[in-house]
């Protein structure tokens, strides 16, 4: 199975990334993990995106707040998809960086989750993986439907205490 590489801007990003790789180890699906600035080591981003699909990743997941460039970088120089995570920051509430993440032009596509949406992020990356893996696809049907079980017995104690 191919690896999930997981870049993030800033290690003050950890704790959406935490959550995405919370989601893979669940799924069993293996990852990497690096601190790469678009802006601060713009070469060693490149370089591992440049790489990335000899190195064994089939998906790329870029983590970054403020100017979020980090998710463009990387898929400017890869054909492996991309998926942006914008993170949440202390002056826009994560606007900045989800407008840098989702406003790609065309030709360098960036599929983006929502702000700090490490897990979906990680499902995303999952299921783009399972197109070609049926067992890592059961995993993803018995996860819908075990979330879909949750969500009914919720229903049952509201209607319970109602």
């Amino acid at each position: 199975m191919r690896k999930i590489g997981i870049v993030m801007g800033s290690d003050s990003d950890l704790p959406v990334v935490r959550k995405a790789t919370e989601t893979l180890d669940a799924f069993g699906v293996p990852y990497e993990v690096h601190v790469y600035s678009a802006h601060r080591t713009p070469a060693q981003a490149i370089q591992f995106a440049q790489h990335a699909r000899e190195d064994g990743f089939g998906v790329i997941i870029a983590a970054a707040g403020m100017a979020a460039h980090l998710a463009g970088v990387l898929a400017a120089n890869t054909t492996l998809p991309v998926i942006g995570i914008p993170c949440q920051g202390a002056v826009l509430d994560g606007l900045d960086a989800l407008l840098s993440t989702v406003q790609m032009p065309s030709g360098i596509p960036v599929a983006t989750v929502a702000v700090n949406g490490g897990v979906n992020a990680a499902l995303l990356a999952i299921q783009m993986l399972a197109v070609e893996n049926p067992a890592l696809a059961q995993k993803l049907d018995a996860r819908r439907a075990q979330d879909a079980e949750a969500v009914l017995q919720k229903d049952a104690g509201i209607a319970a205490r109602l």
